[in-house]
């Protein structure tokens, strides 16, 4: 396209030429083209693409099968075993050590249920099964209870290895920090505790301090906090670095030393910041506390994985669904929080 000029005092009209900018050069078109090809030759390596079939196959079968089809999805039937789900608790008394039926627990009742056993018969040498009649204590929000103290100590785990992870994290930011580490080798050794506590997730670091500590909340505690103090460090270290100069170099001018400039000039910068990744980190551990359950370091996931190895699945969907109003609880709180400070 050519458009004409007059250049002052000339009188003369002399012409540019100007040509638009292709959105998309061969070099672009290119790099596309070859990320496309990558991730349809990784989507094949990952089976997405029998993932793809799969979930057609599904949607024809819901879409043709009839209610009562006998070839329905195997996953339905585990739904459905989730509700009603588990609330209260029916124990045999034969089960109770020193059981008095004087002295029943709270709101708790007898209630007299028939039971399948299956016996050897000695004339047959054959399994036998014959349904009797046993006594049973019946707590109507017996296992809704156990499930509730189960989550209090989950997210016990998760508030001591949250703040364990805040004070071992402080220090470890102060000497990350580059521009504020006395010492170089002092802030590559930081900088690489640092990042070896993030690399190593906590459920490898349960699995080997279940085996230091045995099985119970120590190990879970212990777990998280390290992952987290990892986490936390490298994000202290950065907010410091990119702290507002100006105030530190007014500090410095005024013949503060290292520390006092820290305390005074860049702390009340980074506190809304570290207040708000504290909150995330605290939300991040009690969801990551009812996964290293499944190892055995304590919490609710220790509950979750028992009843699903014995195919308790009502009680699985109580504590799914005590798991969920937890975490949006403590979403919400952590928002509340969060608007408070910022």
């Amino acid at each position: 396209m050519q458009t004409g000029s007059v250049s002052p005092g000339s009188g003369r009209s002399s012409a540019h030429t100007w040509a638009l900018k292709p959105v998309f050069s061969a070099r672009t078109v290119g790099l596309v083209i070859l990320v496309l090809l990558v991730l349809a030759y990784s989507a094949h390596r990952m089976q997405l693409d029998d993932l793809v079939g799969r979930l057609a196959g599904m949607a024809v079968n819901a879409a043709t099968s009839e209610s009562g089809d006998a070839a329905a999805d195997p996953g339905e039937g585990v739904l459905e075993r989730m509700f009603p789900l588990a609330i209260a608790e029916r124990t045999p008394i034969d089960r109770i050590a020193d059981f008095d039926p004087e002295d029943l627990p709270l709101f708790a009742h007898l209630e007299t249920a028939p039971e399948e056993v299956s016996t050897l018969d000695p004339d047959t040498l054959q399994m036998t099964t014959r349904t009797v009649e046993k006594t049973v204590l019946v707590k109507p929000a017996g296992y809704l209870v156990l499930v509730i103290r189960k989550i209090i100590e989950t997210i016990e785990i998760a508030l001591w290895a949250s703040l364990i992870a805040v004070v071992m994290s402080l220090p470890l930011a102060w000497l990350s920090a580059r521009n504020y580490s006395p010492h170089w080798l002092s802030y590559v050794t930081a900088r690489s505790g640092v990042s070896f506590l993030r690399a190593v997730p906590e459920l490898i670091s349960a699995l080997f301090l279940v085996l230091a500590f045995g099985f119970g909340p120590i190990a879970g505690i212990l777990a998280l906090a390290l992952h987290s103090a990892g986490f936390l460090g490298k994000f202290y270290a950065e907010d410091i670095e990119a702290a507002d100069k100006r105030p530190q170099e007014a500090m410095r001018a005024m013949g503060a030393g290292s520390f006092a400039t820290l305390r005074l000039a860049v702390l009340p910068q980074v506190l809304p910041s570290y207040a708000a990744l504290t909150l995330y980190v605290l939300d991040r551990n009690v969801r990551m506390a009812t996964v290293i359950g499944l190892v055995g370091a304590g919490g609710i996931g220790q509950e979750l994985k028992g009843r699903f190895d014995m195919f308790q699945y009502d009680r699985v969907g109580t504590i799914l669904l005590v798991i969920f109003i937890t975490v949006l609880l403590l979403d919400q709180l952590a928002a509340h929080v969060r608007r408070k400070l910022l």
